[in-house]
């Protein structure tokens, strides 16, 4: 199966050779958030196969619950540890530092850690050992992608 996801990965990585943008910023809103959701959707596609390629056996895609506003990325095995992952793309423009792991909020990792335990609940995986990961990925106009995988970036215990 890894051969799978390395091809697979492959051809991300080549359709995202000149980064994620499809377009210029636009003064129009609508279409800017339409943008910028397009971006985020190429951004977890690109993550899951990296992960994939990387070892992890993802179990599922945008979780949610009721009751709970939002969703968790990704969730997946890394060995035997359950890793609820958490995916960031940016833009990155000169002159402007901000990084994809600094829109981690100690408010959204309340909010992971909550879904994180509703995930287990619903699953009745009381013992397994788990933790989040943050993989945070810097879109580049005309280059390929940056990433860095943050394993156990944060913990609620």
């Amino acid at each position: 199966m890894r051969v799978f996801s390395t091809v697979m990965f492959a051809f991300v990585q080549w359709a995202a050779r000149n980064g994620f943008a499809a377009e210029s910023e636009s003064a129009d809103p609508d279409r800017r958030q339409a943008s910028r959701r397009r971006m985020g959707i190429r951004g977890e596609t690109y993550a899951y196969w990296y992960l994939r390629r990387h070892g992890y056996v993802i179990v599922c895609r945008n979780f949610r619950s009721a009751g709970l506003k939002g969703e968790i990325d990704l969730v997946g095995f890394d060995g035997t540890t359950l890793a609820f992952i958490e995916v960031k793309t940016r833009t990155s423009k000169p002159g402007l530092s901000a990084l994809p792991e600094e829109a981690i909020t100690i408010d959204k990792r309340r909010f992971l850690a909550r879904m994180a335990r509703r995930f287990l609940a619903e699953r009745r995986l009381t013992n397994a050992p788990w933790r989040y990961d943050v993989l945070a990925i810097e879109s580049r106009t005309g280059k390929r992608p940056l990433v860095r995988l943050h394993k156990s970036a944060f913990a609620d215990r």
